[in-house]
């Protein structure tokens, strides 16, 4: 069977320049767009078109935006010419919300001319629209038709709190645009407000690219969907590189054979390994790519953006013939695979790149490859010094908001934000300009936080509890090798050694004490950082759990850890308790800073408390600050279960029928079997949720910041 189909390459403006309608069927699926995932990676792409045309007007800049399938309608009763979309809804309805978003901020600032001519593209003149009929060109029939048309018809500015569907993904959209949008052009009165505003709207008219697929009225649409989505194997970044690679090569002249053959080094087992990004698995090779991008621009690319990325830069701003590129793809892609490999194995000493790979890959994050492939980019020629201290400073900012759970999403911009501005800075400067980058970062989204505030955090953490299991050894090995190179001896094997409670889960029988006071001091400490050591094999449960005595004897007898040896040693005369816990607490945290430190004299303070206040706070907070306190009774406020009660523990641990549990989600979960935001599942005696409460200390500490 063969179709006949018209295919055309075409920018928004000629697609949409006519009057005419483009129906989403009934049976399509909502709008599913996402920030992180699909709106920041459009955005990014759209402002980078627009800032290279502003700096090199001469190179035409464009992006393309991929294909789009569209039908002709039957004859309609409209005088307009209609199409029905195929594939490609998501992104025809982000690119309207991206151009009303933008006409929008442009109305506000009075500049008609550029407001109107993206008004053409998503809504039919008046004279073309039927009484009572709506004027967008883009009609929505499923769920998404009352919020899509009630936003853009809106007045400006849009009070989206005032909309009747506010928490639409797509009111979320045109919210997310108009803010990015409005930042990067900045104040109405900038000397630069005007031209940006028109590169930005010639963009959007010109500079980004649609391949659409027209289909005629009696063409099997579902068989030419299905073909386009689900039949065969998707190419990956790395294949579309590899395509364009070669055909630059062959272009040039080159002995494409004998290229493939020395210096394609991604045909292998190493390189085609998935890896988990996000939700999402891509290719080894497709990371790397995406990753060295980052390296070579100093930008965050998306992962679905990394082809189309990678050709524009070879193509617009490289200077670089493939035959010069492709030796240094090589050469950084064998020191990737090198680091890669050395973090896999158990034995012998990592200098500071292999250890970070190894620590990112315990960790579960990618953030700071570009940085480590951009410190050793061919020509860089950095001493080890240096790159030494600028891993050490790059990993201490991290690493310090994953000790206090901070949000980790922001952080890969701000890597590429460093390699932007540092790409020209001479070695010497190097280090001091990374760590004062890093160090003057003041929201809670990027900061990096002091000493004095891990100390309080990890102080009374349950970090057993609170950390995933394998960056927890991770920083226990971390401590480990600090202590082994006081005395100069080498890295402890990285053989996920199990980590040890030293006071035993399972106390109450072989550690008892005579009070319900002393009870709940001793179970607050269970899972704290003092009480954790690693061990090279793991106790059996009798021993573990036997009294310290024999517990400490098969200690002396198995280890050869010195988080252990430590530990034996401060209880020749004195049972592990819970004063001897603090203290080694207290020793773990110091180390964990000194492993990871600061510039002398920074404090980690942010300009919006506010938000880190909210993105951290726990119940022991509200209890330190006096709106809470321990024995407070908690009350279901769900109807299934009026008249549930918990109650609110010293700690900030609740109990529920006799079962503790960390926060109010997971004793709701515990109640409902269903997951639960517990901030506003529980009330307190006054008839307030918990959420409520939390406002209160927020408020509390904005009006002290």
């Amino acid at each position: 069977m063969f179709w006949f189909v018209e295919t055309f390459k075409q920018t928004p403006l000629k697609l949409f320049n006519i009057p005419q309608h483009f129906v989403i069927p009934l049976f399509q699926r909502p709008y599913v767009w996402k920030e992180t995932e699909q709106w920041e990676p459009l955005w990014k792409d759209v402002r980078r078109v627009a800032e290279l045309r502003i700096a090199e007007p001469h190179l035409d800049a464009s992006h393309f935006l991929g294909a789009v399938v569209i039908q002709s309608r039957e004859a309609q009763s409209s005088r307009l010419p209609a199409w029905n979309v195929i594939d490609g809804q998501q992104r025809l309805t982000t690119l309207h919300i991206v151009a009303d978003a933008t006409r929008s901020l442009l109305e506000q600032a009075d500049l008609s001319k550029p407001a109107g001519q993206l008004e053409d593209l998503t809504h039919n003149a008046e004279k073309y629209v039927e009484d009572g009929d709506s004027p967008l060109k883009l009609r929505h029939l499923n769920k998404d038709r009352e919020p899509f048309d009630e936003l853009l018809t809106a007045e400006t500015p849009i009070d989206y709190e005032d909309l009747s569907h506010p928490d639409s993904p797509i009111v979320a959209a045109h919210q997310y645009f108009s803010a990015a949008v409005a930042q990067w052009l900045g104040p109405h009165n900038a000397h630069d407000y005007r031209t940006k505003a028109k590169e930005l709207t010639n963009v959007l008219l010109h500079g980004l690219q649609l391949v659409s697929i027209e289909l005629e009225p009696a063409e099997n649409s579902q068989e030419i969907f299905e073909t386009l989505n689900a039949r065969g194997t998707p190419l990956t970044a790395a294949d579309l590189v590899r395509n364009l690679v070669f055909q630059r090569l062959e272009a040039e002249g080159a002995d494409t054979k004998r290229a493939y053959r020395e210096d394609w080094s991604f045909e292998t087992e190493f390189w085609a390994q998935e890896i988990g990004v996000g939700r999402t698995l891509v290719s080894r090779s497709s990371l790397f790519f995406n990753q060295w991008l980052a390296a070579r621009t100093g930008e965050e690319v998306s992962p679905q953006a990394t082809f189309s990325r990678f050709k524009s830069w070879v193509e617009l701003e490289s200077g670089l013939k493939m035959t010069e590129l492709l030796p240094t793809i090589k050469h950084q892609a064998q020191q990737y695979q090198a680091w890669t490999e050395a973090a896999t194995h158990a034995g012998g000493s990592l200098d500071s790149a292999g250890m970070a790979f190894y620590r990112m890959r315990a960790s579960g994050i990618e953030v700071l490859k570009p940085l480590i492939i951009w410190l050793y980019e061919p020509g860089r020629n950095l001493p080890q010094q240096y790159i030494d201290r600028i891993i050490q400073a790059a990993e201490s900012w991290v690493y310090r908001r994953q000790m206090l759970r901070l949000t980790g999403s922001d952080l890969g911009r701000i890597v590429a934000d460093v390699i932007a501005a540092n790409t020209g800075a001479s070695a010497s400067e190097l280090p001091e300009r990374v760590i004062g980058h890093l160090a003057r970062l003041n929201v809670t989204s990027t900061y990096w936080p002091g000493d004095e505030e891990v100390r309080q955090a990890l102080g009374t953490e349950a970090v057993y509890r609170r950390f995933p299991r394998s960056r927890l050894r991770m920083f226990l090995e971390a401590i480990e090798d600090h202590y082994r190179a006081e005395t100069g001896q080498p890295q402890v094997e990285r053989k996920n050694y199990p980590i040890e409670h030293i006071l035993p889960r399972n106390w109450e029988g072989t550690w008892p004490v005579n009070t319900p006071e002393a009870e709940e001091a001793r179970q607050v400490r269970v899972h704290r950082l003092g009480n954790l050591t690693l061990l090279t094999k793991s106790l059996n449960s009798r021993v573990s759990n036997g009294p310290w005595p024999t517990k400490r004897t098969a200690l002396l007898q198995h280890n050869t850890i010195t988080l252990t040896g430590r530990v034996v040693g401060k209880t020749e005369h004195h049972d592990w308790d819970e004063t001897l816990i603090d203290h080694r607490t207290v020793e773990l945290i110091d180390a964990m800073l000194d492993i990871w430190p600061v510039p002398e004299g920074h404090l980690g303070k942010v300009v919006d408390p506010q938000t880190k206040a909210g993105d951290w706070v726990e119940l022991k907070h509200l209890i330190e600050a006096g709106l809470l306190k321990g024995g407070d009774s908690l009350s279901a406020t769900h109807r299934d279960f009026k008249g549930k009660e918990a109650v609110l523990m010293p700690d900030g641990a609740i109990e529920l029928d006799g079962k503790r549990y960390t926060s109010p989600s997971a004793a709701g979960h515990a109640l409902r079997k269903k997951t639960t935001n517990g901030w506003y599942f529980w009330a307190v005696s006054d008839g307030r949720r918990l959420r409520d409460v939390r406002s209160e200390y927020q408020n509390l500490n904005l009006q002290h910041s």
